[in-house]
């Protein structure tokens, strides 16, 4: 395993492209988050929703600073409130960072842990219609919450009962808020109104097993078609794709097994034959509305998450039969304008829906999204737009072959040159050029050339014989298809990474106003006819209001910003989510005494680079950083095909001229990248410079390097200045100790996250990712770590681990200890109260 400590709070620090855009404002008028996310910033410790934060944040390591910090009021005793967990809990840890294994404490057999007494909730301030709903918490606070893992009882030597225990409930929300204007707002929820039934779910096997949903319910719905009267009393059930089949009352029969034959079609490649399968359908369980309806009142902690699943099942049932199921998202052409993502891209228009149990009932959220498919278009055609040929006369290279066959496998085409367009999925691409593929025809004597066998057999001329086939079936018995005669079959999703180029095609496209996206939301639960589906409506008696939900909102009033005192506004207040730098300065300056700048860039003639800098230098120090004006070494203007060897011998000038200053140990502060016109190359700069080299990077858009305009200049400054150790900004509450359950006594708030790899890249591992703050009380710096652990592995194996050593015995270690020892070394505190966001 692997990790790399990283600083930044706000925008993660360089995890995505750093360049800032022409705004009314500097980059400080995102607020909070949306969705799961938070927590400070895109890429910040929150979570993993569509979240965007007030970016405010510091560096790993200890800043120079040339403004002094402001005075904070005495540190408040601890509050006689707080639960003794915590001390405890505090001590544990204080045990653990000085290496030294705690004293085991056992509950004994007649003493088992019982949880918390629950708070009653008390009124509501506005009526609402049904009571609270228990939820779990998103962050909990070691003040108040119970244990919940089993590897906290390896840490700490009590025994607790794992999370999945019933034995551990949730504290009930204590109330709602008050703070903030009043007002009603419109969300993308509609309400599920389910009339009284008798709920029934069948395992379901199919022999031969089948891999695909869409096959799976082709079976399904032709097994209902022939069988529905005779067999199944009836009734029309709702099947999910895989395992799980759901009626609403019991079948005729508790188990019985049905043969059902699918004809194939001419369209679909090997020997014409029908497919015969075996349908068991087995009685799982029955269930029934009343523990949904206790749970919805308040009456019952635990949701009947089966009963749930069985409505969103029926719900997604008919949508599931008319469009591309991607996930919980469903996509068609039929729901709006397709447009090109270039490459041999399109995106198509969809929405995500999903069942919640909500405070005021069950509510069907519904949004729009939009997702990346193949054009169906002529291979050669995808190809061109693929690799970007300006002349498709002439061979491929090896590279481009490579690129073809990983862009293109497993996609399914479909032959233009017959009557019948059979379908074949693409297992690779030939070696060879078509012209040089021999094959044997099926009187097993004859052997031919592709380019032959269609001259004769199809009386076809093919245009690109320099170019490889595709190539269909096995390795030992290949079918080669020459890519003039393939067209990429409809509806196929693009599963692999998109480029800059695309993504930023794709939120063009889907970028909406608020009322737009509303229209669009509106528009699809029409589409949906829910309100006539026969299965929906008479079988399940479901009903869908489509009219979005009126829900009781505040206005919070904004935060109070802190600058520092020497500029002409010391303080801020936010004015509708946007604020600048004009007369303010850094709460915190940081110091750049050692750095230079390389452009890649062949629009930024050899003299502008210099003039950039230097503007760029002279904003950062106007701010309130300490900047040396001169660089270490000389600004170079490098050839963009020579990226790694520049930043790689930058790195190593720069280390030699610092031991000739006398400067031993020391490194360069800061470099600054004048990007490649040409797009694709941020990633590779950042990957070198901050996980081979060690060297903070700014990189800046060429574009900008003539423009020298101010508006930029203070948005790369704010940026510049988070990345060497400084502080732009603090919450003014912070300072004056007033931020509950953070400023009473040191905290420390952490976020983690797992990042697995895109479908179909199945050897690559998951990336945990665990940062946590280092500065209290004005929690505006953090520190991340970063770790390497199985496939698709949920679980952070990094977080606690405990090794034997034969001298010191038990040796606590993992990521959170090395980020808590941090905490401590940067703060002078052990934290006394935990938060954490997973």
């Amino acid at each position: 395993m692997s990790r790399r400590g990283g600083g930044g709070g706000g925008r993660r620090s360089d995890s995505r492209r750093d360049q800032t855009s022409q705004a009314p404002g500097p980059s400080l008028n995102r607020g909070g988050g949306v969705g799961r996310g938070g927590g400070g910033g895109r890429g910040g410790g929150g979570g993993r929703g569509r979240g965007y934060g007030a970016a405010a944040a510091g560096g790993s390591g200890p800043a120079s600073e040339p403004h002094s910090p402001a005075a904070f009021p005495p540190l408040a005793s601890p509050s006689p409130s707080a639960s003794t967990s915590a001390a405890s809990l505090s001590q544990k840890f204080d045990q653990s960072l000085t290496l030294q294994s705690p004293a085991p404490v056992r509950r004994q057999p007649s003493d088992p842990v019982r949880p918390q007494p629950q708070p009653q909730p008390p009124p509501p301030v506005q009526a609402q219609p049904t009571p609270p709903v228990p939820t779990q918490p998103q962050a909990s606070s070691s003040s108040s919450s119970q244990p919940q893992a089993s590897s906290s009882s390896q840490a700490t030597g009590v025994e607790v009962p794992p999370s999945t225990s019933k034995a551990i409930t949730f504290p009930r929300r204590p109330g709602y808020g008050t703070v903030g204007r009043k007002c009603t707002v419109r969300a993308n929820h509609f309400q599920v109104q389910v009339d009284d039934r008798e709920f029934c779910h069948y395992d379901v096997t199919i022999t031969p097993e089948v891999i695909s949903k869409t096959l799976n319910r082709e079976i399904i719905k032709q097994l209902v078609d022939s069988y529905k009267v005779s067999h199944l009393g009836k009734r029309t059930p709702a099947y999910d794709g895989s395992k799980s089949l759901y009626t609403a009352g019991p079948l005729p029969f508790t188990s019985k097994e049905f043969v059902v034959k699918l004809v194939k079609t001419d369209d679909e490649a090997g020997p014409r034959r029908d497919r015969e399968f075996k349908v068991a359908i087995k009685l799982a369980s029955k269930g029934d509305l009343y523990q949904l309806r206790q749970f919805l009142s308040g009456r019952q902690l635990n949701a009947p998450q089966e009963t749930i699943q069985i409505l969103d099942v029926v719900l997604r049932a008919s949508p599931s039969n008319n469009y591309t199921v991607v996930g919980r998202s469903f996509f068609s052409t039929q729901l709006g304008t397709k447009g090109e993502l270039a490459d041999g891209l399109e995106y198509w228009r969809g929405y995500y829906q999903s069942l919640r149990p909500t405070q005021m009932g069950l509510s069907l959220n519904i949004d729009v999204s939009a997702r990346s498919f193949y054009e169906s278009i002529l291979v050669t055609d995808f190809v061109g737009k693929h690799l970007r040929l300006r002349d498709v006369s002439r061979p491929l290279s090896d590279q481009d072959r490579i690129k073809v066959k990983k862009a293109l496998k497993g996609v399914k085409v479909q032959l233009i040159h017959r009557e019948f367009a059979k379908r074949y999925k693409i297992a690779g691409v030939s070696s060879q050029p078509t012209s040089q593929l021999m094959f044997t025809l099926d009187d097993k004597a004859t052997r031919v050339s592709v380019v032959q066998y269609f001259r004769q057999k199809y009386n076809i001329v093919l245009k690109y014989p320099s170019w490889p086939s595709l190539q269909a079936g096995s390795d030992s018995k290949p079918i080669y298809l020459p890519m003039e005669v393939c067209k990429i079959v409809e509806g196929q999703r693009y599963t692999r990474k998109l480029n800059d180029r695309q993504v930023t095609a794709l939120l063009r496209a889907t970028c909406q106003r608020p009322r737009d996206r509303e229209g669009n939301i509106q528009e699809m639960v029409r589409k949906n006819n829910f309100s006539t589906d026969k299965v929906v409506r008479d079988e399940f008696g479901i009903r869908i209001k489509e009219e979005l939900t009126l829900v009781d909102a505040r206005v919070l009033p904004p935060p109070m910003l802190k600058y520092h005192d020497s500029g002409r506004e010391a303080k801020v207040d936010p004015q509708v989510g946007q604020w600048n730098m004009i007369n303010k300065k850094m709460v915190n300056g940081g110091t750049v005494q050692f750095w230079t700048c390389l452009n890649f860039s062949f629009r930024v003639q050899q003299d502008l680079p210099s003039g950039f800098c230097r503007e760029l230098v002279n904003m950062c120090a106007s701010k309130g950083m300490v900047f040396n004006p001169n660089p270490l070494l000389p600004i170079q203007s490098v050839h963009p095909n020579q990226i790694e060897k520049a930043l790689v011998d930058v790195y190593k000038q720069s280390m030699a001229k610092l031991a000739s200053m006398g400067q031993n140990g020391k490194q360069l502060q800061l470099l600054i990248i004048i990007l490649p016109d040409v797009t694709g190359s941020y990633g590779k700069i950042k990957r070198i410079c901050e996980t081979e080299l060690g060297i903070v990077s700014q990189c800046c858009q060429p574009s900008q390097a003539s423009k020298l305009n101010k508006q930029y200049f203070e948005n790369v400054a704010l940026k510049i200045n988070v990345k060497v150790g400084g502080r732009n900004t603090v919450l003014f509450d912070a300072i004056q100790r007033r931020i509950p359950l953070v400023s009473d006594r040191p905290t420390i708030i952490f976020g983690a996250d797992v990042t697995h790899p895109q479908p179909g890249e199945d050897s690559s591992p998951s990336i945990a990712a665990v940062v946590a703050s280092m500065d209290w009380p004005e929690v505006t710096k953090y520190r991340g770590l970063v770790s390497a652990q199985h496939h698709r592995e949920e679980i952070i194996q990094d977080l606690y681990k405990k090794t034997a050593d034969p001298h010191k015995g038990v040796i606590h270690g993992g990521m959170i200890r090395e980020l808590l020892i941090a905490f401590r070394r940067s703060t002078g505190h052990k934290p006394s109260r935990i938060i954490f966001y997973r």
